[in-house]
């Protein structure tokens, strides 16, 4: 496995695992408040600031443990890597316009701040899968 699709690997897992722990600690607190008086901003901040974290030790220790025989991508990976962002950038886009249609609306800032998170999350998750479908299966065509 390569250095690239074993960091895909590692930041689909990430991702999932860090919007999960989020998940786990926010919608206990929405069930039993009005979202107004819900505490998100700590929670969130902890949750990306801690998938940072532990993707750079994650990454040290596969390294360790596994190393890759090489460490730069050729031509196959940046356009795997491209068309993977490519997927990916259109789940930010509408995240945002979510996050705007809510704002206009006048919406809790709460389901604001979860649109632009969520837009996030969608985004490495389909980036990451187009990209191990296209190393799995040879390559983008």
């Amino acid at each position: 496995m390569s250095y690239e699709e074993k960091g895909t690997w590692q930041y689909l897992v990430i991702s999932i695992a860090g919007y999960g722990v989020y998940l786990a600690l926010v919608l206990p607190r929405l069930a039993e408040a009005s979202v107004a008086q819900v505490e998100y901003v700590a929670p969130m901040i902890w949750t990306i600031v801690g998938a940072i974290v532990v993707s750079i030790v994650l990454r040290i220790l596969l390294e360790i443990v596994w190393p890759s025989e090489q460490h730069r991508g050729d031509q196959r990976d940046r356009d795997i890597a491209r068309a993977g962002d490519r997927v990916g950038y259109a789940f930010v886009v509408a995240g945002s316009i979510g996050a705007m249609l809510l704002a206009w609306a006048d919406a809790d800032p709460f389901w604001i701040a979860n649109a632009i998170y969520l837009g996030f999350v969608l985004m490495a998750l389909a980036s990451a899968s187009v990209k191990l479908v296209a190393y799995r299966r040879g390559g983008i065509q």
